[in-house]
């Protein structure tokens, strides 16, 4: 009787043990729960957020909304309010709060690592909002004067509803513009007007984009794109040939009545403001510069490094490459005259389509394949009305759920062809921007990766990726050449990848000295001058550029500096596992992301 009590009492006693461990497991397993829940409520809410609240944006991120919950929506296109502004910070300050909040130890390991790179991206956000009249939204060379005609250009059409959104986004331009004036009027009273020379630059802009005359013949670029754009709906029986003509008529109507008084009215404003006795200045010359240029330089960069340093980085690396292409000219004489001009000599590919097919030939091996269906390329000329004001070439982001048709811009009046041409379509195309771009949104899909994940953005990573593979296209053109033989040529091809490198650099540099350290046009001519760049036209714009653009150069430069330093680093923990496809895997799997946050994934072990 005694032994069968002892043995109730120690079952009880087991029965009470396992009781508590599994309600312990259980309360465990609530708390991560309720975790993992309250981060996806949070970015929910901040996805559909920010999609909504721009439907430009919004467009070229999903092409079809309603497949990641977002089934009703007014068009807006957002322009400038100082208390939008402010209503802007308290949200981002308010989401940041809540991301902090969260335990990410009770988190699963994607989800955390997403957690941190938001948390990362809110504070950049909120340090920039400390210097409101700081940022340029009319600069001469990426502003939305001429920005946004080419992504009104490149709208796609998939749906009745795409054209319906693309007509409402066109009626609101004269607000948009309007308010970017205000803008410009609170900077010039806050005394941080941009220069009068940068404002002539954007009112001709003005003048020549959107004309009257162009309108009138119907020949303009943003009437002829929308009528072919009409031209696949109907082929598609999405819209009838009445429809069609009906949109027609709505978008010639609004271009003349709507966005060329805008333009207009624009143009006359900033005309108003123009102030001769503003100098062109880098930041370090204005009363916070220095703050705002540091904080510019991380969300712009991804890197964590302090200017002093970037410019310690900058300058060793400067002074290797500038080396080497000393040696290589010095021991190889015969590469100086292709070295000025290697286009005389013929490049063995002369169409995009080939030099395309040969660098996805060589790319195999080293870079992961894409997943999914085929991916079709359009590579399309920048039309004449925008070569003035475009970079050389661009490609445009292909929406998170349909990668199957990109476009690349060539600007002809800045990019001639051969090698340039090659390597250019090596950073735009393969293995470049859209390579990286179609593999993130297809492996993100696959994965069930978390929407929020494309409100990411750091131009270090995604313009260091594209310059990065673009160095490796001066080796596959060497590969090229040495095929065929021709190893004069081929010498010349990493003359030129060494030049390209040190020229690039030296911008980078000079990005820092005018920004951060304060230097004056005067100072910049003499260091140009130094690296024989004496036409005082030449100094002059290349010192305009980067005073106009700061971290422009950076986002390039920097950013392959710090895809180098992380590959280097991959090389000492991986050891004899180490390989490029591995490397590669592991950039575009944990992106985008800031190279500080990368760094920490790869020491955890991916």
């Amino acid at each position: 009787m005694k032994k069968r009590n002892a043995l109730s009492l120690r079952q009880l006693l087991l029965m009470a043990a396992l009781l508590l461990s599994f309600s312990g497991l259980t309360l465990f397993l609530f708390t991560f729960q309720k975790d993992e829940k309250l981060f996806s409520n949070i970015t929910a809410r901040l996805f559909v957020g920010e999609m909504t609240s721009n439907t430009l944006n919004m467009h070229y991120s999903l092409a079809y909304p309603a497949n990641f919950g977002i089934y009703d929506y007014t068009p807006v296109l957002p322009g400038y309010s100082a208390r939008d502004a402010a209503q802007t910070q308290m949200n981002t300050e308010n989401t940041l709060a809540a991301l902090s909040a969260l335990r990410t130890d009770h988190l699963k390991d994607d989800t955390a690592y997403l957690c941190k790179l938001l948390v990362r991206s809110l504070e950049n956000s909120l340090a920039l909002s400390q210097y409101p009249y700081y940022d340029e939204p009319l600069s001469p060379s990426s502003g939305a004067q001429g920005q946004l005609p080419i992504l009104l250009a490149e709208y796609a059409f998939r749906t009745r509803r795409d054209v319906e959104d693309y007509l409402a986004l066109l009626d609101q331009t004269d607000e948009y513009f309007a308010s970017l004036l205000v803008y410009e009027q609170e900077k010039a009273a806050a005394g941080l007007l941009m220069p009068a020379s940068s404002l002539r630059e954007v009112r001709e802009q003005c003048d020549t984009i959107v004309t009257k005359e162009s309108l009138e013949s119907g020949g303009h670029f943003l009437q002829v794109t929308f009528r072919e754009r009409l031209e696949g709906l109907c082929q598609d029986n999405i819209l009838s040939l009445e429809e069609a003509q009906y949109y027609l008529s709505q978008n010639d109507r609004l271009l003349k009545t709507v966005l060329l008084p805008a333009y207009t009215a624009l143009g006359d404003g900033l005309l108003l403001l123009e102030d001769e006795s503003i100098p062109l200045t880098g930041l370090a010359s204005r009363p916070e510069g220095k703050a705002y240029y540091e904080a510019l330089l991380l969300s712009q960069t991804g890197s964590h490094r302090p200017p002093e340093e970037v410019l310690k980085l900058l300058s060793s690396r400067f002074a290797e490459d500038y080396k080497s292409l000393q040696e290589l000219l010095s021991s190889h004489p015969e590469t100086v005259n292709g070295y000025l001009g290697l286009e005389s000599s013929p490049f063995p590919y002369t169409t995009p389509s080939q030099m395309l097919a040969d660098l996805q030939g060589r790319m195999e091996g080293a870079f992961p394949a894409l997943p999914g269906e085929h991916t079709s390329l359009a590579v399309k000329p920048v039309s004449p009305s925008l070569e003035d004001y475009c970079a050389p070439a661009f490609y445009l982001t292909a929406p998170l759920d349909d990668t199957s048709r990109n476009g690349i811009y060539i600007n002809s009046q800045k990019t001639p062809g051969g090698l340039e041409l090659y390597t250019t379509l090596a950073h735009e195309g393969y293995p470049g921007h859209l390579y990286q771009t179609v593999y993130h949104n297809r492996t993100a899909l696959a994965d069930g990766a978390n929407p929020a994940w494309e409100l990411v953005w750091y131009g270090g990573y995604l313009e260091g990726w594209a310059l990065y593979v673009e160095f490796l296209s001066y080796d596959y053109a060497t590969q090229l050449f040495q095929e065929q033989g021709r190893d004069r040529e081929a010498l010349t091809t990493q003359a030129l990848k060494h030049n390209r490198s040190v020229q690039l650099c030296l911008y980078a540099m000079l990005d820092v000295m005018i920004h951060y350290e304060g230097l004056s046009y005067n100072e910049i001519a003499q260091v140009l001058e130094k690296f024989g760049i004496s036409d005082t036209r030449a100094s002059a714009s290349i010192y305009t550029y980067i005073a106009q653009e700061p971290c422009n150069y950076l986002k390039y430069y920097l950013g392959y500096l710090e895809i180098l330093s992380l590959q280097e680093k991959a090389r000492l923990l991986w050891g004899t596992e180490y390989s490029d496809y591995r490397f590669h895997c592991f950039y575009l799997d944990n992106g985008p992301a800031d190279f500080l946050s990368l760094e920490e994934r790869l020491g955890e072990g991916e």
